[in-house]
């Protein structure tokens, strides 16, 4: 059972799992050194140091669509459904030179397609993921258009990018809500006392 930590669970993981993994040399050449870290938008508004580094930024939340009435195994007919989300990001290369940003978002990307899934040993456990759990990344494809408008909504000039979405992020409802519906109607009679 998620919580609603699970969003920034999954996007710390995600870099955790990329920082953990960077190797200092491959095929005998070494690597730029290269940070990993989630970003937010109110970050990518201010000044990006042009140290090379590789960010994840949650750029759109969407509720998957295939997972709406979806109701887990073994919970009973009148539970709660979870809420199933989409983390759609931008995972972007920040360097001062042409090889740095290449050759780091290269193994990035490459990082992401052999390891495409995060199982509840992989996630921070901030969000009480249960043992079942399964996000898989996705690479999502991005028109240019699209690409355009969310870097014209930032501040930094725009940066090599690659977009994925996590799905499905089930986030489960508080533990002492399924116990009582929360009321969203009331019923008042008003009328006239009759005397004593």
């Amino acid at each position: 059972m998620a919580n609603v930590f699970a969003v920034h669970s999954v996007g710390s993981s995600i870099t955790t799992f990329l920082r953990n993994t960077y190797p200092q040399q491959i095929a005998g050449r070494d690597l730029p050194a290269c940070g990993f870290e989630l970003t937010s938008s109110g970050q990518l508004a201010g000044d990006i140091s042009e140290t090379t580094h590789i960010t994840l930024y949650l750029y759109r939340i969407t509720v998957n669509e295939h997972s709406r009435q979806t109701r887990r195994a073994a919970a009973p007919a009148d539970s709660f459904v979870p809420l199933g989300l989409d983390l759609h990001y931008l995972l972007t290369a920040w360097a001062a030179n042409p090889l740095d940003e290449q050759v780091t978002l290269a193994w990035a990307i490459r990082q992401l397609h052999q390891y495409p899934v995060l199982d509840a040993s992989s996630l921070s456990p901030e969000a009480a993921w249960g043992s079942d759990e399964v996000i898989q990344i996705i690479p999502a494809e991005l028109t240019t258009e699209d690409i355009m408008r969310i870097w014209d909504a930032l501040d930094p000039a725009y940066r090599v990018s690659v977009s994925y979405v996590a799905r499905l992020v089930r986030l489960d409802p508080d533990q002492d809500t399924e116990q009582f519906r929360p009321v969203v109607a009331a019923r008042y009679a008003y009328g006239v006392e009759a005397d004593k």
